[in-house]
């Protein structure tokens, strides 16, 4: 009788921690990150011809989307920088530039993401765009339905990755006015595969006043 109590103590316990981990009271909450923040961060371009530059840099004049890439290999973020590029006509017209950051540049994987992703690129070593409280997914991530229906979704959708590089820390995508205006839209990444609504972007982007 002792045996099968602790079996089913144990049952229970599984049980309860799964349904604990799909919940969002085991997530680190994000901390909004200010446009002072974010414009100190120090970027690098991707290119032959490398230089730094401050990220505030990108949107004083025109505003700008930047994505937070968690890992390019991904075969999640590679739907999510797709779907963002598909807003490229509308932000162009907008005078509105689209931007990535990724915190490192492991073999082919930048030139690789570059075919899912139509705007130019930028190594965040610090990893400005991820802060400013760091937020990490690890086996958790493996247990969540979410998660899961995030995978199958993206496999549907005909995307492919591979598993280089650090994947663990939370991304995002931000919407940052020129000027004054300050961050528009911020969305923080909970679990892998939580996309951005690239209508919530749009819209965010059609408040930007760009500087003629």
């Amino acid at each position: 009788m002792g045996m099968w109590s602790l079996g089913l103590g144990a049952v229970g316990a599984a049980i309860a921690g799964l349904i604990l981990a799909n919940t969002d009271f085991l997530l680190t909450k994000p901390a909004p990150a200010s446009v002072e923040y974010l414009g100190n961060a120090d970027l690098k371009t991707i290119n032959s011809d490398e230089r730094a530059l401050k990220a505030k840099t990108l949107w004083e004049k025109s505003g700008a989307v930047i994505m937070a890439v968690r890992r390019p290999g991904c075969f999640l973020c590679r739907e999510e920088a797709s779907e963002l590029s598909s807003l490229k006509p509308q932000l162009d017209e907008l005078g509105v530039p689209l931007y990535a950051v990724v915190k490192e540049n492991v073999g082919t994987e930048i030139q690789d993401f570059r075919p899912h992703f139509a705007g130019e690129i930028f190594l965040d070593e610090k990893q400005a765009f991820y802060g400013p409280q760091q937020r990490k997914m690890g086996v958790l991530g493996f247990i969540r339905l979410g998660v899961w229906q995030n995978f199958i979704r993206a496999w549907r959708s005909g995307h492919q990755g591979n598993m280089n590089g650090e994947g663990f820390i939370l991304g995002g995508v931000f919407v940052i006015g020129s000027g004054e205006q300050g961050v528009l839209l911020e969305h923080r990444e909970k679990e892998f595969g939580d996309k951005v609504s690239i209508q919530s972007v749009l819209e965010a982007a059609k408040k930007i006043v760009v500087e003629k």
